[in-house]
């Protein structure tokens, strides 16, 4: 029991900082004020950054298809379709973020290749990157629909299983919320992007993973046996 909390743990510490670092850092370092011109000679300056982006993107979306395949063997006991769900949303999410991700290589592509860069003139060729940088966000919003779907049954095991604080379950599930409706507000309501709501709808999920990784790593010592499961209800969900 012990092993797979800390596996679940390690695994779940390699999603949250390589996600941190290819969607948090790197827009932050290659984020500009300027047009297309500024933003494409951002990221030919910063390339080696940019790489490290898709690399790390590439990790993240391995250990996150590993990842609820050892919160199932944790977790599993306190909700088995839950448990079945939970790794059907974030399975289906990773050949999405993989497809999604080629919108980066384009980007790539379009700076190095020497054939495009004699097909396009220079206003065509960053007009190219931007349409790729703009599809890749798109497609991070689509994701959101999966991300804040895997972490509702997530929430709901964490909450019943007795391995882990119920409040890191409840945190879950509002940031499965905060996921969808971070969704559903971008694409419905054109100015919900600048307003304060933005800035925090997503704060639980980020807390309530972040927990539920630290705890499965320095709480792993403290889960003895696969019996404390059964000192919950058995849900059948």
């Amino acid at each position: 029991m012990k092993g797979n909390a800390r596996v679940a743990g390690l695994l779940y510490l390699i999603t949250v900082v390589t996600g941190m670092f290819y969607l948090g850092y790197v827009p932050s370092q290659l984020a500009t004020d300027g047009d297309a011109a500024a933003k494409v000679a951002r990221i030919v300056q910063m390339d080696t950054l940019f790489r490290l982006g898709i690399v790390a993107e590439l990790a993240c979306q391995a250990a996150f298809l590993l990842l609820p395949l050892a919160l199932y063997r944790l977790l599993g006991g306190a909700g088995r379709t839950a448990a079945v769900l939970m790794v059907a949303f974030a399975a289906a999410s990773v050949p999405v973020a993989l497809a999604n991700l080629g919108h980066r290589l384009d980007v790539l592509s379009l700076l190095d290749n020497a054939d495009y860069r004699q097909m396009f003139d220079t206003g065509q060729l960053q007009g190219q990157v931007m349409v790729q940088l703009g599809a890749y966000r798109q497609g991070l919003l689509m994701l959101e629909v999966f991300w804040g779907a895997w972490l509702l049954p997530l929430g709901y095991l964490v909450s019943k299983c007795g391995l882990l604080p119920r409040l890191l379950g409840m945190l879950l599930i509002l940031g499965g919320l905060g996921y969808l409706a971070d969704f559903l507000a971008t694409l419905m309501l054109p100015s919900y992007a600048v307003s304060a709501v933005a800035d925090y709808v997503l704060l639980p999920a980020s807390v309530g993973e972040l927990g539920t990784c630290l705890w499965l790593l320095a709480g792993a010592s403290a889960i003895r046996n696969h019996g404390a499961l059964s000192i919950q209800p058995q849900g059948g969900t």
